[in-house]
């Protein structure tokens, strides 16, 4: 008799073992359905298949044939096709989200992943070999610690210019509390941020950030300067905290979300057919709601710790770049090459040798700050400029207006330079006069025919 194979799972060779009991008396049904977690009407049957087929009768016969939950071919084809012409270099989990949204098909994610993989349009991340970072728990409440960051990006591929989206972010809830774009990391572009955060919010107890220059002062023993930046002092004068992260790990909440508004804003500015920062900054607040519906968590406690703002508080004073100088004996303090004479209703004597805090606004508007007091000046030499230091976060805007000048073929430069390259050439040659050989032969002196070549005649 010829053996015959019979591939059985773990399950079935179990119920195999049973059924066996069962026909040779060894066990009631009633037993073995309990062992089996089945009916007996159900044992019965598998008994009856048993003693007509032997073991066979026990293999699940949907063994190698399609399940009858799986999608139809044709709507596989509609979903590959939507995503090769309009989700091409969307992720699965995207990509689903669009396909229920725009489309109204649904799909599963992982159904999705594997139609995508076969198809080749997208390709499975390596795992990288994660670092250890020791955790920190989320604050207890809203409002109390705010991650703050900016991520410069192609945001509008090639739709539009480069940009920088400045991000901040509740630590206990992930919400996006407020995102704008700008032209790059400023301290400006911090101030308009902190500026719209308080008239929405309130005052946080804290903001979280790296070691960009705008936040903390880099330079080791530095001799001159108060120690602190424009944004420091700003937030001093706020009553909010400023922490530097040591790492980009210890803020990775808001460096994850930039990661995902690359890979998830860039492709909704796209179908919006957004391209400028003006209409990505109006287009931003509705993403906005629908990116925390997405990710926001409930806060441990449910307590708001933002504080409202003082009335005595000027922001239009306390968020511009300030200095200090020192008033000279003509009542005039220097500032970025220009004299500011203070006008006072007296002499002013008592204003010598004072401090007085100048305070310049973004848009370059100047004002004078003594004991508290706005002092009212004139203006002189205003014919002089001043170039402003540009950072290195700030380089590429101005880059952009520079144009790069390349002379023509018929250039002078270009035919002095290939002209005492071609006398050189003639004198190796022997064709420069014994007389002329030593001193040097003014260009005028000659006229070259046609391309520079070797037929020349003096000038008469």
């Amino acid at each position: 008799m010829k053996e015959e194979l019979i591939a059985m799972s773990n399950k079935e060779i179990e119920r195999l073992g049973v059924i066996e009991r069962v026909h040779q008396g060894e066990l009631s049904q009633v037993k073995a359905a309990k062992i089996l977690k089945l009916s007996t009407r159900q044992i019965s049957r598998l008994l009856r298949d048993y003693e007509k087929m032997g073991p066979v009768a026990l293999v699940s016969k949907r063994r190698g044939k399609p399940s009858n939950r799986q999608y139809p071919v044709i709507l596989k084809h509609q979903v590959l096709e939507h995503i090769r012409s309009q989700y091409y270099d969307f992720g699965p989990t995207l990509a689903v989200e669009k396909l229920s949204e725009r489309q109204n098909i649904r799909i599963g994610i992982e159904t999705a992943r594997k139609w995508m993989t076969e198809a080749e349009i997208w390709k499975p991340k390596v795992t990288k070999e994660k670092v250890i970072h020791p955790p920190r728990e989320r604050r207890a409440c809203f409002g109390e610690l705010i991650q703050i960051d900016g991520s410069p990006h192609a945001w509008f591929e090639d739709r539009g210019p480069k940009c920088t989206l400045i991000v901040f972010i509740d630590d206990a809830t992930s919400k996006i509390l407020l995102m704008r774009f700008f032209n790059a990391e400023t301290t400006f572009a911090y101030f308009n941020m902190v500026r719209l955060y308080l008239a929405r919010y309130g005052k946080p107890v804290s903001l979280y950030s790296d070691k960009l220059g705008v936040f903390k002062v880099n330079i080791r023993e530095a001799v001159s300067g108060t120690g602190e930046t424009q944004f420091e002092r700003a937030m001093r004068e706020l009553d909010i905290e400023l922490i530097h992260a040591d790492s980009a790990p210890a803020k990775g909440r808001v460096e994850r979300c930039n990661q995902t508004l690359q890979d998830r804003l860039i492709k909704e500015l796209r179908l919006q057919n957004i391209s400028t920062m003006e209409e990505g900054n109006k287009f931003l607040d509705s993403y906005t709601q629908t990116h925390n519906e997405r990710f926001a968590i409930p806060p441990f406690n449910p307590e708001d710790l933002h504080r409202p703002i003082d009335p005595l508080c000027n922001l239009d004073i306390i968020l511009t770049h300030q200095d200090s100088r020192t008033v000279q004996k003509n009542i005039t303090v220097r500032y970025k090459n220009r004299t500011y004479q203070i006008e006072t209703p007296g002499k002013g004597y008592r204003l010598r040798q004072g401090i007085v805090r100048v305070c310049e606004s973004e848009s370059g508007e100047i004002t004078l700050i003594h004991n508290g007091q706005s002092l009212s000046y004139k203006v002189y030499d205003k014919n002089q400029y001043y170039s402003e230091p540009v950072g290195a976060k700030e380089l590429n805007s101005p880059l952009k207006l520079v144009h790069h000048y390349k002379p023509a073929a018929n250039h002078p430069w270009k035919h002095a330079s290939y002209m005492g390259y071609r006398l050189k050439q003639l004198k190796q040659q022997g064709l420069v006069p014994k007389e002329e050989k030593r001193s040097i032969l003014p260009i005028p002196a000659f006229t070259f025919i046609g391309d520079f070549g070797d037929d020349y005649k003096r000038k008469e």
